[in-house]
């Protein structure tokens, strides 16, 4: 296969890995919340998100640290998007412009 091909899948591989583990979280938070016994549910979702991701890097890498690099960078990648995605949004009730500097 075309190395540029197997680099490109290899940072396609990171963001889907980042998609899991990120997304894992999401849906272990939710769950813990509502849950009576939520230390149990971060206590098991930690290690079995890791577990995935790690055991997705070792098999991405096949050995070669460029892929093992790019697939860490889409992971990075994808994390970057996540926080975009859930900053908090500026809404103008909450902290209201301030008024201009001149005199009346």
């Amino acid at each position: 296969m075309n190395e540029t091909l197997t680099l490109a899948l290899a940072w396609v591989a990171g963001l889907l890995l980042s998609a899991i583990f990120y997304g894992g979280l999401w849906w272990t938070v939710r769950k813990g919340v509502a849950s009576k016994q939520p230390a149990l549910w971060f206590i098991i979702s930690m290690p079995l998100r890791m577990g995935i991701a790690l055991t997705g890097f070792y098999f991405v890498s096949g050995g070669h640290w460029q892929r093992l690099l790019l697939c860490l960078c889409g992971f990075i990648m994808a994390r970057l998007v996540v926080i975009w995605l859930n900053r908090p949004q500026r809404n103008s009730s909450i902290h209201p412009e301030p008024e201009g500097r001149h005199a009346p």
